[in-house]
């Protein structure tokens, strides 16, 4: 049995022994060797830096996190909502990540790592060399900054192109996790073009990276050593690391730290709508065969979209010739046509395929409509499940229409609506009194899906709702 078991144990390091042997992969046969990192962090690791901002409590009397405070960074950007933990007197500290691009001292981070007018400072990955930096401009809207300090000859990054980025491609990150300087950690990339909600313009390049905070502004680099993203947000319910997390394309920051390195600023195009997604049931309503395109919800009094003659109910299916098979896309194309300049949107209307075309206006801070105040006066349940009143004239003024109607009532199983909804268009019409609107509503046969345009909060969206 002894001599048994040492047979055993020889074989079984004899199998072991080659070191470099990996296991084969299943397609080919081939050996598959996974990736070494070590040459990238030689390459980029001194270009990237630790961005440091110090805040004056007199100049920013919102209480902030301890500078020791290792999720402090978290807090402020990923959970706005939370109440932020009171710190002691002093200044407040922000740590963060960043790159240079050039040698003459540009480097690019994330605007929120350096938000706030205190002093920022950069520390070069040999944590010898320390310099005041200049804040050239942040953008809030891609969560870009271009920062300058000054100093020549510099170690720069090189730079790549997230469009050919594909999933399962492996990738890695170099920054300061918790202020833990020039640490690399590595993954794959998850999804590309992802649309987060409320960052509009930007299509975040999702990895399984390990993110923390203090990574926020570091590179995302490809195997061969180029920097194709700036991480920028995680997804955790801790504050640590859970497996997703989001960095910028790097022609998108690219792009916006040009622009505010010449105009200190970044100036996008306006059309003035308000999109949503385009869903089978829709679609169905609408006369479509597909769902692609953008589904207008609302158009601004005044705006390019109002001029050239967009209506709710309007689908937009390419911006110049170009298809939206997303409709993010949009927003960002729009954005991306300069303020004068003119464009052709290809839309459905009525049944059938036109094109029109508008001139864009600068995009400028948006500003929020009042919530409707709901009126008590009822009226009997409908054929879609709701109960309905008259919204008063000084909340419709507030909402910029003519007339809606509040929704007092809902039979949630029958029904997507919710009280306090408030109804402005059935499909592209509008109506001028409870008798009316019911009156569309009975045009429809039983079992039909009718696109309702309904204002919830400050957001205005079509809701498909089944004729009962």
């Amino acid at each position: 049995m002894r001599n048994l078991l040492l047979a055993a144990l020889l074989s079984a390091v004899a199998f072991a022994a080659p070191a470099q042997q990996q296991p084969k992969s299943a397609a080919g046969g081939r050996t598959a060797n996974l990736p070494d990192f070590t040459s990238l962090m030689k390459q980029q690791g001194p270009a990237v830096v630790n961005v440091i901002t110090k805040r004056d409590p007199g100049k920013n009397p919102k209480p902030q996190a301890q500078a020791e405070d290792p999720l402090a960074e978290f807090f402020r950007r990923f959970m706005p909502d939370a109440p932020e933990r009171e710190r002691g007197p002093g200044q407040g500290m922000g740590l963060g990540s960043g790159f240079i691009i050039s040698q003459d001292g540009y480097v690019l981070t994330n605007a929120h790592v350096v938000a706030g007018d205190g002093e920022v400072t950069v520390r070069l990955a040999d944590a010898k060399r320390e310099f005041k930096a200049k804040v050239i401009g942040a953008d809030e809207r891609t969560d870009v900054a271009l920062l300058k300090i000054d100093a020549t000859g510099l170690p720069t990054v090189k730079l790549g192109k997230s469009t050919a980025l594909q999933p399962g491609e492996w990738v890695a990150a170099i920054g300061s996790p918790f202020g833990f300087e020039n640490t690399i950690t590595a993954g794959i990339i998850s999804a590309t073009g992802r649309s987060l909600p409320a960052e509009t313009y930007v299509p975040f390049i999702q990895t399984d990276v390990a993110v923390n905070p203090g990574n926020s502004g570091g590179p995302l680099i490809n195997l061969a050593g180029e920097v194709v993203g700036v991480n920028s947000m995680i997804y955790s319910q801790t504050g640590g690391y859970m497996g997703v997390s989001f960095a910028i394309p790097i022609e998108v920051a690219l792009e916006v730290g040009k622009q505010l390195q010449a105009e200190g600023k970044v100036t996008r195009g306006r059309l003035g709508v308000r999109i949503q997604p385009m869903t089978k049931e829709l679609a169905q309503s609408f006369q479509l065969q597909e769902t692609d395109g953008a589904l207008i919800a609302t158009v601004e009094p005044g705006s390019p979209a109002d001029k050239a003659g967009l209506k709710p109910g309007d689908v937009v299916l390419a911006f110049n010739g170009q298809k939206l098979d997303d409709p993010n896309k949009l927003p960002r194309l729009v954005a991306a046509t300069k303020p004068g300049q003119s464009a052709t949107l290809r839309i459905w209307r009525n049944g059938k395929a036109e094109e029109v075309k508008f001139t864009a206006a600068e995009l400028v801070a948006e500003t929020k409509a009042a919530k409707p105040a709901a009126d008590k006066s009822q009226q009997k349940t409908n054929r879609l499940g709701v109960v309905v009143s008259e919204l008063p004239s000084a909340q419709r003024r507030a909402l910029g229409v003519d007339y809606a109607l509040l929704v007092e009532r809902a039979d949630s199983a029958r029904s997507p609506l919710r009280p306090g909804d408030v109804i402005v268009g059935v499909g592209r019409e509008t109506f001028s009194s409870v008798e009316d609107f019911e009156r569309l509503i009975e045009q429809r046969k039983q079992g039909d899906t009718v696109a309702l345009l309904v204002r919830r909060g400050d957001l205005t969206a079509y809701v498909p709702v089944e004729v009962g």
